[in-house]
Order: structure tokens, then sequence, then C-alpha cells
């Protein structure tokens, strides 16, 4: 069970502004077989996406205090056009690598709805899991 956590915890660090590895544990974890793979996928997929609501949500802080140019560099305001350009559609990229801490930041700072926001970013993050899960199994 201290395994799940551990998943857990990885999967949410991953996606909040700080870098993690939580396909790697994800994929040793599938390869040592130490606990049923969708209950592993679920875990992931759930830590994921609650970092990715975090950033999302400091993304909304943001917003109320600071204008995009006096805050975001240039990445950061690249993704902003991105997601005010694609609207809510975006963050199903919200697994990518780099790209998706600032999709899901830009979301919650254009206060894209969150029930939507937090399905399509679920969809993404499962779909990225699932694919690593098999890859290793």
């Amino acid at each position: 069970m201290l395994e799940l956590w551990g998943l857990f915890v990885s999967a949410f660090i991953s996606s909040t502004i700080a870098p993690g590895g939580s396909e790697a544990v994800l994929a040793y974890m599938v390869a040592e077989e130490l606990h049923p793979v969708m209950l592993m996928v679920a875990v992931a997929t759930i830590g994921n996406t609650l970092g990715a609501l975090t950033t999302w949500w400091l993304g909304s802080l943001a917003a109320k205090k600071y204008p995009a140019e006096e805050l975001l560099d240039s990445k950061k305001q690249k993704s902003l056009r991105w997601v005010q350009r694609w609207g809510v559609w975006s963050l199903l990229f919200s697994w990518l690598p780099i790209v998706g801490d600032g999709l899901c930041f830009a979301g919650g700072w254009l206060k894209l709805p969150l029930f939507i926001s937090t399905l399509l970013i679920a969809i993404g993050k499962l779909a990225r899991y699932l694919f690593v899960a098999y890859w290793f199994v």
C-alpha cells in the first residue's frame, strides 16, 4: 500500500511546477507487478490530475492580482495565447512535458470552467498513463 502512496505523491509533484518522474515510478511498479495495473494507473491519474488542478488554481489566483505581461515569461505567455485560441480543449494536452504546466496555469488564469477542465485534464493524463503502463506490462 505504501507504494501506491509513493506513486500518488510522485504523480502529484510531477504535475505541478516541480519536476518529477511519475512515468518511471509507474513503469517500475508495473514491471514488478506490485499491484493491479488499472489500480496503479488510477492512482497515478488521480494524483497527476490533482497536481494539474493545483497549477490551474494558482493561475486563477495569479490572474486576480497581476496582468499576464507582468507575471509571465514569454513561454507562459505562449501557453496563454494557445489556451485563448483553443479554449478548454487545449487542456487535453496538459500531459505534455514542460508545456502542460503552462496550459493548466493559463486555464486557471482564463477562468475556464472547472468541471470540463478537470475532465479534459484527467482524460489526457489517463491516456498517457495507460500508454506507459501497457508499454511495460
